[in-house]
């Protein structure tokens, strides 16, 4: 048996029990929809779910049904990512899609004929680009939520305006605007009318979408209903801002476009690079890999290349 087949079947059996700990054990929990019912009901929770029986809200972003799965989903927050990207998948789910990412890589090392040191870092790499995925998922959503906040402010002060009450404009929102704008204020409308304070959906709404803007909101209509004042001309001035805000963001990226595009080639350059030289030559470039200074020189690289990475982006990322 060669050692590349032993590492190969090492790896999937360490993988395969990752997988089965987080299928297999532990009791399921309670969602937390089924609890909400039955605390304004004052009776017992139904046989089905509130993701089987096709409830107000889905609950398919709820964390797996192991205790290996909750103290994952805990220590590495997947619970909020998967919440703030909006994905159907459950930690189990992701959990093989990774494992089964990691053997692809591992056994596309030997395909295109790295040799076998580079398996397990090719594994690993792939390993990690689920995660890698559901982390552009979520930006990609909360940036698209931010450009529809203003529209989405101005709405519910014309609303207030008309006459109709805060939960109206939300309701207004949730139809008139897409996702996953309408979809969180549907949310916020849906659990009011289910019983919870409107601050309290609103506090869960700013923990669901991490934004700054968001929260002005809500402590907007929290002082509102405090004190009292005009809740639509304050909607006004945030959208406004909101608007300034991103005009200012746009400017700046057009002045930085020039940097980025600039890091863009200097981080990608060395490892295309590699891998064409590589191609042609590959006793060439062994060297790093056998020699002691060469193996400096490797280490040296990977390490300035990771800092330039870091002070490029510092440059750029200009927050506004």
């Amino acid at each position: 048996m060669t050692p590349m087949l032993i590492s190969f079947l090492v790896f999937v059996g360490v993988a395969g029990l990752i997988a089965a700990l987080a299928m297999l054990s532990g009791d399921k929990r309670e969602d937390e929809i089924d609890q909400r019912l039955a605390e304004l009901t004052g009776g017992k929770k139904k046989g089905k779910s509130a993701k089987e029986s096709g409830g107000l809200m889905n609950a398919s972003w709820e964390t797996g049904s192991s205790a290996f799965e909750q103290a994952l989903a805990n220590h590495l927050n997947l619970h909020r990512m998967f919440v703030q990207a909006d994905t159907s998948l459950n930690l189990s789910k992701f959990l093989l899609i990774c494992v089964g990412s990691g053997a692809v890589g591992f056994t596309a090392a030997a395909a295109i004929g790295l040799p076998m040191k580079f398996s397990p870092v090719l594994a690993i790499g792939m390993t990690f680009l689920p995660f890698a995925w559901l982390s552009f998922k979520r930006k990609s959503r909360m940036k698209k939520f931010a450009g529809q906040l203003p529209e989405a402010l101005e709405l519910v002060a014309r609303a207030l305006r008309a006459g109709h009450s805060l939960a109206s404009g939300m309701s207004l929102v949730a139809h008139e605007m897409s996702d996953p704008i309408g979809k969180e204020f549907n949310r916020v409308f849906e659990e009011q009318n289910l019983g919870m304070p409107m601050e309290e959906a609103l506090n869960s709404m700013t923990e669901r979408v991490p934004n700054l803007d968001l929260k002005f909101f809500a402590t907007a209509v929290v002082l509102q209903r405090q004190t009292g004042g005009d809740l639509a001309e304050i909607l006004d001035k945030i959208g406004r801002l909101v608007r300034e805000r991103f005009q200012i963001w746009g400017q700046v990226q057009a002045l930085t476009g020039e940097g980025r595009i600039s890091g863009v080639v200097l981080l990608a350059l060395p490892p295309a690079l590699f891998a064409a030289v590589w191609r042609m030559n590959p006793d060439y470039l062994m060297l790093l890999f056998t020699d002691e200074l060469g193996k400096k020189m490797l280490v040296g690289g990977l390490v300035m290349q990771l800092l330039g990475a870091v002070i490029i982006r510092k440059i750029v990322n200009i927050r506004v």
